[in-house]
């Protein structure tokens, strides 16, 4: 399997989105942040570019200018405020930094590195693309820029996934420095605070990130895809064909929703009032489960909130494993009966792997779907 960074990302975030984007190859409309990101990043490679003259702030800022574009925006004031962003951003930038002073080696280096899962001998790519690396007095720097407007703490930076793999990658073409691991340094420049974040990695670190793509890989083959609601689902382009989300935009599917509209709105405001009777309820729910069922969707949206439908499952422990389990450590007794309270007074006291075990053991009892209610 192929696999970048970001498509990791993408899958620990949501993996119903990275099933969209990489499985099922639907393209995302290229968000405004997106767009705005991709031309500073353009632009610094256009300032670090080798030349005889390094390029002076004039023209980055032209080149900034001219390759702008406009369409993303919602409107003008939205607009006018991310150009002046990035123009505050080179500014800064320059005022910084002294162009001519760095001794860059590659920009926007793309990479393609061989790792092997050592279970069963199957070999993934892991692939992407490094901004910059600066050859430095006693060793290299790996350079990242970010447009994002918050930034991370060190303890983050120190480990940060992304530039354990673009080490990797560094060491995959000049392999020699493993053995100076100490004098590579890997940033992370944030260039709307003008701050350059830095660290460095173990071995063991660059190991775990190896394992990490390797324990990813291995649950994306299962081919169990959820979506996931995050504060991340804002800026998502999957949102009118994800089920969590595509009841949203009824409207540009042409649905005929005036009736279900009317049962969520009532479904809503009969959830908070008091004197609301349990059989009405009972009906409106009746109605929404199987619209969504007949959607396929399981959140629903009207002008009085959302309603989003959640499973619940409820578990109960196999006897006869747990008996085997527990009898030779002498614990099968102080359990009267096989339920969770009585399993957790004496976890606490079980070994990690005897308590994996025990989980192991754990099978579904059943399963029950509700509705949650999010007043506007």
């Amino acid at each position: 399997m192929r696999l970048s960074y970001s498509a990791l990302d993408s899958f620990q975030n949501c993996s119903l989105k990275y099933k969209f984007q990489n499985i099922d190859k639907i393209k995302e409309p290229k968000s405004k942040e997106a767009v705005f990101g991709t031309l500073i990043h353009s632009t610094m490679k256009f300032i670090h570019n080798p030349a005889l003259l390094a390029p002076k702030m004039e023209d980055a800022l032209d080149f900034f200018s001219k390759n702008w574009n406009s369409d993303v925006f919602e409107d003008e004031l939205e607009e006018r405020s991310a150009f002046s962003m990035g123009v505050a951003m080179i500014q800064q930038y320059y005022k910084k930094n002294v162009i001519s002073d760095y001794n860059i080696i590659d920009l926007e280096s793309r990479f393609a590195i061989e790792i092997t899962d050592p279970k069963n001998g199957t070999g993934h790519i892991i692939s992407g693309i490094i901004d910059r690396i600066d050859k430095t007095e006693d060793g290299y720097e790996i350079i990242d820029y970010k447009t994002t407007k918050k930034m991370p703490s060190q303890d983050k930076v120190d480990n940060d996934l992304q530039l354990s793999v673009y080490l990797n990658a560094f060491l995959a073409r000049y392999p020699k420095e493993a053995a100076n691991l100490d004098k590579v340094t890997v940033s992370l420049y944030y260039l709307k605070h003008n701050v350059k974040l830095s660290s460095t990695r173990s071995l063991e670190q660059l190991n775990t990130a190896k394992q990490l793509f390797l324990d990813v890989i291995a649950e994306i083959e299962k081919g169990i895809f959820v979506p996931n609601v995050t504060p991340l689902c804002d800026w998502c382009g999957f949102q009118k064909i994800c089920p969590m989300w595509k009841h949203k935009f009824k409207d540009e599917r042409k649905i005929d929703s005036e009736e279900i509209n009317a049962v969520i709105g009532d479904y809503i405001n009969l959830k908070s009032a008091i004197a609301s009777t349990k059989t009405q309820f009972a009906q409106l729910q009746e109605k929404i489960t199987k619209y969504m069922e007949q959607e396929g969707v399981e959140r629903v949206f009207s002008d009085e909130g959302i309603i989003a439908q959640t499973l619940r499952k409820t578990y109960k422990y196999d006897e006869k494993q747990l008996r085997e389990i527990l009898e030779p450590l002498d614990k099968w007794e102080s359990i009267l009966k096989v339920d969770g309270i009585a399993l957790k007074n004496i976890m606490s006291v079980l070994s990690p792997g005897i308590r994996q075990d025990v989980e192991r053991a754990r099978v579904l009892d059943k399963e029950s779907k509700s509705l949650t209610i999010k007043k506007k």
